[in-house]
Protein backbone atom coordinates (compact mmCIF):
# COMPACT_ATOMS: atom_id res chain seq x y z
CA UNK A 1 0.00 0.00 0.00
CA UNK A 2 1.42 3.41 -1.13
CA UNK A 3 2.56 5.94 1.52
CA UNK A 4 0.33 9.14 1.17
CA UNK A 5 2.04 12.78 2.76
CA UNK A 6 -0.25 14.61 4.69
CA UNK A 7 -2.24 17.46 3.29
CA UNK A 8 -0.13 20.57 4.90
CA UNK A 9 3.25 18.75 3.48
CA UNK A 10 2.13 18.22 -0.36
CA UNK A 11 1.07 22.02 0.06
CA UNK A 12 4.60 22.77 1.01
CA UNK A 13 5.70 21.00 -1.94
CA UNK A 14 3.86 22.86 -4.35
CA UNK A 15 5.07 26.11 -3.19
CA UNK A 16 8.67 25.29 -2.98
CA UNK A 17 8.60 24.14 -6.50
CA UNK A 18 6.50 27.11 -8.12
CA UNK A 19 9.13 29.22 -6.43
CA UNK A 20 11.96 27.46 -7.92
CA UNK A 21 10.04 27.86 -11.48
CA UNK A 22 10.03 31.34 -10.65
CA UNK A 23 13.77 31.51 -9.60
CA UNK A 24 15.01 30.05 -13.24
CA UNK A 25 12.35 32.22 -15.17
CA UNK A 26 13.87 34.94 -13.59
CA UNK A 27 17.46 34.17 -14.33
CA UNK A 28 17.07 33.01 -17.68
CA UNK A 29 15.39 36.33 -18.63
CA UNK A 30 18.44 38.17 -16.59
CA UNK A 31 20.48 36.13 -18.93
CA UNK A 32 18.91 36.29 -21.88
CA UNK A 33 19.32 40.47 -21.21
CA UNK A 34 23.24 40.42 -20.37
CA UNK A 35 23.78 38.44 -23.15
CA UNK A 36 21.81 39.91 -25.95
CA UNK A 37 23.39 43.51 -24.87
CA UNK A 38 26.87 43.13 -26.63
CA UNK A 39 25.61 41.55 -29.40
CA UNK A 40 23.04 44.52 -30.05
CA UNK A 41 26.17 47.13 -29.22
CA UNK A 42 28.17 45.47 -31.61
CA UNK A 43 25.25 45.15 -34.34
CA UNK A 44 25.14 49.03 -33.97
CA UNK A 45 28.65 50.09 -33.75
CA UNK A 46 28.79 48.10 -37.35
CA UNK A 47 26.61 50.72 -38.85
CA UNK A 48 28.19 53.93 -38.48
CA UNK A 49 27.00 57.24 -40.53
CA UNK A 50 28.83 57.58 -43.75
CA UNK A 51 31.44 60.11 -43.47
CA UNK A 52 32.24 62.05 -46.58
CA UNK A 53 34.39 64.41 -47.25
CA UNK A 54 35.71 66.96 -49.88
CA UNK A 55 38.87 68.22 -50.35
CA UNK A 56 39.46 70.87 -53.41
CA UNK A 57 42.97 72.39 -53.90
CA UNK A 58 43.29 75.46 -56.44
CA UNK A 59 46.00 77.96 -57.80
CA UNK A 60 45.28 81.35 -58.87
CA UNK A 61 46.52 85.02 -60.02
CA UNK A 62 45.18 88.14 -60.06
CA UNK A 63 45.86 91.81 -59.18
CA UNK A 64 46.41 93.56 -55.35
CA UNK A 65 45.57 96.77 -54.59
CA UNK A 66 48.07 97.58 -50.90
CA UNK A 67 47.48 101.21 -49.23
CA UNK A 68 49.12 101.43 -45.55
CA UNK A 69 49.67 104.63 -44.21
CA UNK A 70 52.07 103.52 -42.02
CA UNK A 71 54.05 102.77 -44.77
CA UNK A 72 53.16 105.34 -47.49
CA UNK A 73 50.41 107.84 -48.15
CA UNK A 74 50.24 106.59 -51.63
CA UNK A 75 48.06 102.93 -53.18
CA UNK A 76 50.24 100.14 -54.81
CA UNK A 77 48.61 97.99 -57.16
CA UNK A 78 50.41 94.75 -58.76
CA UNK A 79 50.04 91.11 -59.63
CA UNK A 80 49.98 88.34 -56.94
CA UNK A 81 50.08 84.68 -56.61
CA UNK A 82 47.56 82.44 -54.30
CA UNK A 83 46.38 79.34 -53.31
CA UNK A 84 43.47 77.97 -51.84
CA UNK A 85 42.88 74.26 -50.03
CA UNK A 86 39.10 73.43 -48.86
CA UNK A 87 37.97 70.87 -46.80
CA UNK A 88 33.79 69.96 -46.51
CA UNK A 89 33.08 67.34 -44.10
CA UNK A 90 29.95 65.98 -42.90
CA UNK A 91 29.10 65.55 -39.26
CA UNK A 92 26.42 63.24 -37.17
CA UNK A 93 25.42 66.57 -35.41
CA UNK A 94 21.50 67.09 -36.28
CA UNK A 95 20.80 64.17 -38.26
CA UNK A 96 24.03 65.14 -40.45
CA UNK A 97 22.36 68.63 -41.72
CA UNK A 98 25.82 70.34 -39.66
CA UNK A 99 28.98 70.39 -42.44
CA UNK A 100 32.28 71.57 -40.58
CA UNK A 101 34.24 73.94 -43.41
CA UNK A 102 37.77 74.52 -42.98
CA UNK A 103 40.03 76.54 -45.71
CA UNK A 104 43.50 77.24 -45.29
CA UNK A 105 44.64 80.24 -48.23
CA UNK A 106 47.50 82.34 -48.88
CA UNK A 107 48.74 85.12 -51.40
CA UNK A 108 52.11 86.96 -52.29
CA UNK A 109 52.17 89.73 -54.28
CA UNK A 110 54.42 92.51 -55.93
CA UNK A 111 52.78 95.88 -56.37
CA UNK A 112 54.31 99.64 -57.16
CA UNK A 113 53.11 102.85 -56.91
CA UNK A 114 51.72 105.16 -60.32
CA UNK A 115 55.06 106.68 -60.42
CA UNK A 116 56.85 103.35 -61.08
CA UNK A 117 59.76 104.39 -58.19
CA UNK A 118 58.53 102.65 -55.41
CA UNK A 119 57.44 98.96 -54.63
CA UNK A 120 55.87 97.08 -51.94
CA UNK A 121 55.92 93.04 -51.16
CA UNK A 122 52.95 91.24 -50.01
CA UNK A 123 52.46 88.17 -48.54
CA UNK A 124 49.57 86.60 -46.23
CA UNK A 125 48.19 83.23 -44.54
CA UNK A 126 44.99 82.79 -43.84
CA UNK A 127 43.55 79.75 -41.82
CA UNK A 128 39.41 79.30 -41.10
CA UNK A 129 37.28 77.04 -39.95
CA UNK A 130 33.48 76.83 -39.64
CA UNK A 131 30.09 75.11 -39.16
CA UNK A 132 26.99 75.30 -41.45
CA UNK A 133 23.86 74.18 -41.48
CA UNK A 134 22.39 72.40 -44.38
CA UNK A 135 18.86 72.53 -46.25
CA UNK A 136 17.10 72.19 -49.45
CA UNK A 137 14.78 75.03 -51.21
CA UNK A 138 13.55 75.33 -54.59
CA UNK A 139 14.48 71.27 -55.34
CA UNK A 140 18.43 71.21 -56.21
CA UNK A 141 19.16 74.34 -54.29
CA UNK A 142 20.69 73.84 -51.36
CA UNK A 143 21.72 76.50 -48.67
CA UNK A 144 24.05 76.46 -45.74
CA UNK A 145 23.96 79.18 -43.18
CA UNK A 146 26.62 79.32 -40.09
CA UNK A 147 29.69 81.18 -38.47
CA UNK A 148 33.88 80.55 -38.95
CA UNK A 149 36.63 81.21 -36.95
CA UNK A 150 39.45 83.07 -38.74
CA UNK A 151 42.69 83.80 -38.22
CA UNK A 152 45.53 85.80 -40.72
CA UNK A 153 49.33 86.25 -40.47
CA UNK A 154 51.27 88.12 -42.68
CA UNK A 155 53.78 91.25 -43.72
CA UNK A 156 54.58 94.04 -46.33
CA UNK A 157 57.84 95.30 -46.91
CA UNK A 158 58.19 98.86 -48.47
CA UNK A 159 61.75 99.18 -50.63
CA UNK A 160 61.94 102.95 -49.99
CA UNK A 161 61.36 103.63 -46.39
CA UNK A 162 64.72 102.63 -44.37
CA UNK A 163 63.11 103.30 -40.65
CA UNK A 164 59.95 101.35 -40.63
CA UNK A 165 60.07 99.65 -43.82
CA UNK A 166 58.35 96.97 -43.04
CA UNK A 167 54.17 96.45 -41.77
CA UNK A 168 53.55 93.16 -39.60
CA UNK A 169 49.43 91.66 -40.34
CA UNK A 170 47.94 89.72 -37.38
CA UNK A 171 44.11 89.49 -37.00
CA UNK A 172 41.26 86.55 -35.71
CA UNK A 173 37.70 87.41 -36.49
CA UNK A 174 34.12 85.58 -35.92
CA UNK A 175 32.64 85.85 -38.86
CA UNK A 176 28.98 85.31 -40.07
CA UNK A 177 29.24 82.61 -43.29
CA UNK A 178 26.32 82.02 -46.09
CA UNK A 179 26.35 79.41 -48.84
CA UNK A 180 24.67 78.25 -52.06
CA UNK A 181 24.61 75.11 -53.79
CA UNK A 182 23.32 74.27 -57.35
CA UNK A 183 24.22 71.20 -58.90
CA UNK A 184 22.50 70.62 -62.61
CA UNK A 185 23.47 69.01 -65.43
CA UNK A 186 23.97 69.68 -69.30
CA UNK A 187 23.39 67.02 -71.60
CA UNK A 188 24.44 64.59 -68.65
CA UNK A 189 26.72 65.89 -67.50
CA UNK A 190 27.03 66.86 -64.11
CA UNK A 191 28.08 70.74 -62.79
CA UNK A 192 28.34 72.57 -59.48
CA UNK A 193 27.85 76.02 -59.18
CA UNK A 194 28.76 77.58 -55.73
CA UNK A 195 28.48 80.73 -54.16
CA UNK A 196 29.50 81.77 -50.62
CA UNK A 197 29.99 84.94 -48.32
CA UNK A 198 31.47 85.55 -45.18
CA UNK A 199 31.26 88.61 -43.32
CA UNK A 200 33.88 89.51 -39.87
CA UNK A 201 31.38 90.46 -37.30
CA UNK A 202 34.13 91.42 -34.47
CA UNK A 203 37.63 90.30 -33.62
CA UNK A 204 40.74 91.72 -32.70
CA UNK A 205 43.90 92.80 -35.23
CA UNK A 206 47.65 93.82 -34.38
CA UNK A 207 48.63 97.79 -35.30
CA UNK A 208 51.00 100.04 -34.09
CA UNK A 209 50.23 103.64 -33.17
CA UNK A 210 50.84 106.38 -35.64
CA UNK A 211 54.15 107.52 -35.33
CA UNK A 212 54.93 104.48 -33.03
CA UNK A 213 58.05 102.55 -34.48
CA UNK A 214 58.71 98.78 -34.32
CA UNK A 215 61.88 99.80 -31.76
CA UNK A 216 59.84 101.61 -29.41
CA UNK A 217 57.46 98.57 -29.35
CA UNK A 218 60.47 96.12 -28.57
CA UNK A 219 61.43 97.80 -25.98
CA UNK A 220 58.14 97.30 -24.68
CA UNK A 221 56.19 100.29 -25.12
CA UNK A 222 52.78 99.27 -25.72
CA UNK A 223 50.89 102.00 -27.15
CA UNK A 224 46.85 99.85 -27.65
CA UNK A 225 48.91 97.89 -29.97
CA UNK A 226 46.07 94.62 -29.93
CA UNK A 227 42.80 96.68 -31.54
CA UNK A 228 39.36 95.40 -31.17
CA UNK A 229 37.82 95.04 -34.54
CA UNK A 230 34.46 95.44 -35.98
CA UNK A 231 32.53 96.57 -38.92
CA UNK A 232 32.84 100.44 -38.17
CA UNK A 233 36.53 100.34 -38.09
CA UNK A 234 37.29 97.14 -39.98
CA UNK A 235 34.50 96.57 -43.00
CA UNK A 236 35.91 93.57 -44.59
CA UNK A 237 34.39 90.29 -46.49
CA UNK A 238 35.11 87.76 -48.97
CA UNK A 239 33.08 86.41 -52.06
CA UNK A 240 33.99 82.96 -53.61
CA UNK A 241 32.08 81.74 -57.20
CA UNK A 242 33.29 78.15 -58.25
CA UNK A 243 31.91 75.77 -60.71
CA UNK A 244 32.76 71.90 -60.58
CA UNK A 245 32.88 70.15 -64.30
CA UNK A 246 34.28 66.68 -64.84
CA UNK A 247 37.15 65.77 -67.51
CA UNK A 248 37.98 62.49 -67.99
CA UNK A 249 36.45 61.30 -65.01
CA UNK A 250 38.42 63.65 -62.94
CA UNK A 251 36.79 66.56 -61.20
CA UNK A 252 38.01 70.18 -61.44
CA UNK A 253 36.98 73.90 -59.86
CA UNK A 254 37.16 77.09 -61.42
CA UNK A 255 36.33 80.11 -59.67
CA UNK A 256 36.75 84.11 -58.51
CA UNK A 257 37.78 84.80 -55.21
CA UNK A 258 37.14 88.75 -54.10
CA UNK A 259 39.18 89.16 -50.90
CA UNK A 260 38.31 92.58 -49.12
CA UNK A 261 40.40 93.11 -46.11
CA UNK A 262 40.23 97.03 -44.77
CA UNK A 263 40.95 98.57 -41.11
CA UNK A 264 40.80 101.90 -39.78
CA UNK A 265 42.59 101.46 -36.36
CA UNK A 266 45.51 103.76 -33.97
CA UNK A 267 45.38 106.71 -36.71
CA UNK A 268 46.66 104.08 -39.41
CA UNK A 269 44.17 103.07 -42.78
CA UNK A 270 44.71 99.97 -44.41
CA UNK A 271 43.34 97.59 -47.23
CA UNK A 272 44.36 95.09 -48.91
CA UNK A 273 41.78 93.92 -52.03
CA UNK A 274 43.02 90.95 -53.97
CA UNK A 275 40.91 89.62 -56.95
CA UNK A 276 41.91 86.17 -57.78
CA UNK A 277 40.49 83.44 -60.50
CA UNK A 278 41.74 79.97 -59.58
CA UNK A 279 41.82 76.96 -61.11
CA UNK A 280 42.17 73.28 -59.47
CA UNK A 281 40.89 70.00 -58.91
CA UNK A 282 38.42 68.51 -55.99
CA UNK A 283 38.45 65.00 -54.40
CA UNK A 284 35.72 63.12 -52.75
CA UNK A 285 36.25 60.41 -49.77
CA UNK A 286 33.27 58.33 -48.19
CA UNK A 287 35.59 56.61 -45.29
CA UNK A 288 32.21 54.49 -44.43
CA UNK A 289 30.31 52.99 -46.97
CA UNK A 290 26.61 52.14 -47.05
CA UNK A 291 24.30 50.92 -49.61
CA UNK A 292 21.53 52.65 -47.80
CA UNK A 293 22.10 56.10 -46.72
CA UNK A 294 19.29 57.84 -44.23
CA UNK A 295 20.54 61.06 -44.64
CA UNK A 296 21.87 62.69 -48.08
CA UNK A 297 25.67 63.51 -47.42
CA UNK A 298 25.36 67.45 -47.54
CA UNK A 299 29.09 68.08 -49.17
CA UNK A 300 30.12 68.81 -52.77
Amino acid sequence: MPLSLPVPVTGRIRIIRANLLRTAVCLTTVWQLISGMPCRAQESSSLPENRSTTHATLFGTGRTSLYETYLSPVTYTGPHLSFLHETLRKTHWLEGRITVQSIFDGFFCYTSNRAGNSDEMGGKFNYSIGWHYNWNVAGCLRLMAGGKIHAGLGAIYNNRNSNNPVQAKADADLCASLMAVYPFHIRRVPFTVRYQAYLPLTGTMFSPHYGQSYYEMSLGNYDHNVCFTHPGNAPSMRHLLTLDFPVAGFTFRTGYLCDIRQSRVNGLRSHIWNHSFMIGYVKHFNFIKRKESRHRPFVL
